[in-house]
């Protein structure tokens, strides 16, 4: 098992082999997170949204450094580090949706929350394999896209100006997703590839959604 988890992988275009630092711009560009959580850290405290608000920032940190392990030591275990805070944060920012700029209570929330994923779910999993492979795995990111555009549709709708900040969200995602899936194309004519411009792009994303969470999501008195 644990020679299996420290098997290395070669996902990207800019690594060229299972050295420390054979992905320096990707690695690098994880700050882009960290600095996103940190500014929304102080923007939520300055704004008195809550131990919820704060904990979704520190979230972005921890996004952050899990993706920087993965990309300094790439093998199969490592990716871990990189898969859960990202899936764990969608989770929470989605409760954080239905909970503070919808106003449910638990009961209705968690029932709103198992329902859109288990939906969210099945159109992820009918996605055929060469459409996968031809995006280069990013069809995978297709939850967290459908909840921000969603939630986002939702939340507008109900008179909450924090919904327009989920539509910019996945707008934002929609541009680095695309930088995602070009990274192996281009690859030839340009051997930086173009994964790190996810990083910084979904750093400016998650910079958008806690800027809503810091101003809008403070808790109803």
């Amino acid at each position: 098992m644990w020679q299996t988890l420290l098997t290395p992988v070669d996902l990207y275009c800019e690594r060229t082999g299972p050295g420390l630092w054979a992905e320096p711009a990707n690695a690098l560009t994880n700050l882009a997170f960290i600095a996103a959580g940190l500014w929304g850290v102080r923007e939520v405290r300055r704004c008195k949204a809550g131990t919820f608000a704060e904990v979704l920032a520190w979230w972005v940190v921890a996004i952050g450094i899990g993706s920087t392990i993965f990309h300094t030591f790439a093998t199969k275990g490592t990716i871990w580090a990189d898969i859960l805070p990202i899936a764990s944060f969608t989770l929470a920012y989605t409760l954080f949706n239905l909970r503070r700029f919808l106003g449910m209570e638990w009961g209705k929330a968690i029932a709103v929350f198992v329902v859109f994923y288990a939906v969210a779910g099945a159109i992820s999993f009918a996605v055929p394999d060469w459409l996968r492979q031809a995006s280069n795995g990013t069809t995978s990111y297709l939850p967290p896209f459908l909840a921000l555009a969603f939630f986002g549709i939702w939340v507008t709708a109900s008179g909450n100006r924090a919904g327009w900040y989920n539509p910019a969200g996945s707008a934002i995602f929609v541009v680095s997703a695309i930088c995602r899936m070009i990274d192996p194309i281009v690859c030839a004519g340009f051997p930086l590839g173009t994964h790190f411009l996810w990083h910084l792009l979904n750093g400016l994303m998650l910079g958008v959604l806690l800027a809503a969470v810091a101003r809008f999501g403070a808790p109803n008195e």
